[in-house]
């Protein structure tokens, strides 16, 4: 099945980024490359966009759909907080921008037969790389009662935690849960059918819960966090794509604390820190997608972007 996805808020983000001739971009999430390809679009004719993705499905789509670029674009099979490395690769210090949509696209829950979607039999894996790490079924069948219902409360801010994660340990005593349709039939049973969300599967916030466990995805983000300013050229942009709100509040409070700069206590007279702000915040607030856009793809419904320039020192 050809790689699809949708690219969420495109035109904001190719916007925000200042896309301009002869720049130098990072995409750290190719996802199905649509943001990539708007990106290269616009700093044609010299641009270049180094383009990274752990699930390797990205790399090869990209390769493909953005052939014309081909002596622009560089693409890696890594992890986005492994950028460091791949621009040393490169020989490149800084860019002009940086992208990372941590979405999951169309093609994962449709076509790529890890188990991320509890409307399918698929083996339980839910890993973007699966060369590393352990995998969801792993996780199902060796944590206690007690890690399981952390991961849902923390992860999934599932109410059901506490009886999914007894229902799991219960069942996994008769058979190994192997597949996301035994996850999801579990979970449904889990929950009251008089406290279930019209239109709302019950395993929706368990199977993302479980994705972020397996995939270390906030943990990730700020290792990723950490890193930013010291790569981005003096005017270069970062922008970040979130669908949840542990994610969001990661990049929110990263950003507020680089635009700040002194950390001293509010009651002391003068700054002994010395520290200066770093970056200029563009999106206040954070931006949601339209209406329009939601009608389009329901799955852009809980995206919120955030965006920052760096200061010139």
């Amino acid at each position: 099945m050809p790689y699809t996805h949708v690219p969420v808020m495109l035109s904001e983000v190719v916007s925000l980024l200042n896309c301009r001739p002869g720049k130098l971009y990072i995409d750290g999430t190719l996802g199905g490359s649509g943001h990539a390809g708007a990106i290269l679009e616009n700093i044609s004719p010299d641009g270049q966009l180094v383009g990274i993705d752990q699930d390797r499905d990205a790399i090869e789509n990209a390769k493909s759909v953005l052939r014309r670029f081909e002596s622009r674009a560089h693409f890696f099979h890594a992890n986005f907080i492994q950028f460091p490395e791949v621009l040393s690769q490169l020989n490149i210090l800084a860019v002009d921008g940086i992208l990372l949509d941590l979405g999951l696209s169309c093609h994962q829950i449709a076509a790529s037969g890890r188990g991320f979607s509890f409307n399918k039999d698929e083996p339980l894996d839910m890993r973007m790389d699966t060369r590393t790490g352990v995998a969801a079924k792993d996780l199902v069948n060796t944590l206690t009662e007690a890690e399981l219902s952390g991961i849902f409360k923390t992860y999934g801010e599932e109410r059901w935690s506490k009886q999914i994660a007894r229902q799991i340990c219960r069942k996994r005593q008769q058979t190994v849960i192997r597949s996301s349709k035994q996850l999801a039939e579990i979970v449904a049973a889990a929950i009251p059918r008089s406290n279930r969300r019209p239109g709302f599967h019950p395993a929706t916030r368990i199977f993302m819960a479980l994705r972020i466990a397996v995939n270390s995805e906030l943990e990730r983000l700020e290792q990723f966090m950490n890193m930013i300013p010291e790569y981005l050229n003096p005017g270069g942009r970062i922008c970040i794509l979130t669908f949840h709100s542990l994610e969001d509040r990661i990049v929110k409070q990263r950003f507020v604390r680089w635009a700040k700069g002194c950390t001293c206590p509010p009651d002391l007279p003068r700054c002994a820190c010395h520290k200066k702000p770093v970056i200029r915040i563009l999106t206040k607030k954070g931006l949601t997608p339209s209406p329009r856009e939601i009608t389009a793809n329901p799955m852009a419904r809980s995206a919120r972007l955030r965006a920052a320039e760096k200061l010139a020192t």
